[in-house]
């Protein structure tokens, strides 16, 4: 996903572990990046590379010598440079399906202010019935390649996938839903078409994760965005042991590669998210990091919370706000919104 948070303020990014460059004075200015070097093949072995960045290290639960930061929705409208750019490519699924586009928009952050996470920043190409044609998703592919390369062992190319449940409301709903009555009456009344659905789709996503992983995603994370609308006992139902299948055949072919879970609005599931067995549980910041460090354990790693609303706000505010979060996390980063251009 693309749209993304920012501050103008360039004291932060030494606070959260960015690096200006030395020609910027605020955070959010664009560097234009060297000319782009011919693309390399990656193995297609799922291994980890000789020199693992921090924020793997990370979310591997290895010792680090900070915490590592990024932001959901890091590339987007906050800044000045997407916003032309947008203008002059206005349609979404070209900027979203165009290799060079792809990466223009992902390294804008990155060249910019140096994030230890470097998110490709494409749609989820995984919203229809058929099996999945990686050969049509050729552009994520070379675009993960080029994005490792440009940033090196610099910080960390994430990928990412949506969950079964999340994109079986998009098909079953036929767009976004405030109520998602349709697909939560299915549960009762078709519970064996839709249990057929998320089947095909956990194929689908799991065979995408090692497709991105094998195109050089260093890390990949799963948004079941839409998980948090189900009660606990139905997610425990209807979305955990598809997820739980996902992670058992990514790690089996991949098994260095750390996985992320990130539910909007997961006060009621942490546990439970737990039990999926990835690397990462990623806490929105309606739940308090203290609380939610003690109910998770200290055996898996924790990435947030920062509520995106304090990059609005004075300097000292967003730096205690930082500084809370590294109370329980060890990868700080903002919760997934979007930031209008201020």
């Amino acid at each position: 996903a693309c749209g993304s948070l920012g501050v103008q303020s360039s004291s932060l990014t030494v606070l959260l572990g960015f690096h200006s460059n030395e020609n910027n004075n605020f955070l959010g200015a664009f560097v234009s990046s060297p000319k782009r070097t011919k693309i390399k093949k990656f193995s297609k072995a799922c291994t980890s590379t000789t020199t693992d960045t921090l924020l793997v290290k990370a979310a591997r639960g290895e010792p680090v010598s900070r915490p590592p930061a990024w932001m959901m929705r890091q590339a987007g409208r906050y800044m000045s440079v997407y916003r032309k750019l947008a203008e002059k490519h206005p349609s979404f699924r070209e900027r979203s399906e165009t290799t060079d586009l792809i990466v223009e928009i992902s390294l804008q952050p990155w060249e910019a202010f140096r994030p230890d996470g470097s998110p490709i920043c494409s749609e989820d190409c995984l919203k229809a019935l058929h099996p999945i044609d990686l050969e049509k998703l050729h552009f994520v592919g070379e675009s993960l390649k080029i994005l490792r390369q440009e940033v090196g062992d610099h910080a960390a190319v994430l990928g990412f996938v949506g969950a079964p449940w999340t994109i079986a409301t998009y098909i079953v709903e036929g767009g976004t839903t405030r109520t998602y009555t349709t697909i939560k009456s299915m549960c009762h009344t078709a519970p064996n078409l839709l249990r057929a659905l998320l089947s095909h789709l956990t194929k689908a996503i799991s065979e995408y994760i090692i497709y991105q992983v094998e195109s050089g995603a260093h890390c990949i994370q799963i948004f079941d965005s839409w998980g948090g609308q189900l009660p606990p006992d139905m997610w425990e139902q209807w979305s955990k042991p598809y997820i739980t299948e996902i992670v058992s055949i990514v790690q089996n072919k991949c098994p260095k590669i750390p996985l992320v879970l990130y539910i909007n609005g997961n006060g009621g599931l942490l546990e439970r998210m737990k039990g999926t067995g990835v690397d990462v549980i990623g806490l929105d910041w309606k739940v308090d990091m203290a609380d939610g460090r003690k109910r998770l354990g200290n055996d898996i790693c924790v990435q947030g919370n920062v509520d995106p609303a304090y990059l609005f706000s004075p300097l000292p505010a967003v730096t205690e706000e930082i500084q809370r979060s590294l109370g329980g996390a060890l990868i700080p980063s903002s919760g997934s919104s979007n930031c209008l251009p201020r």
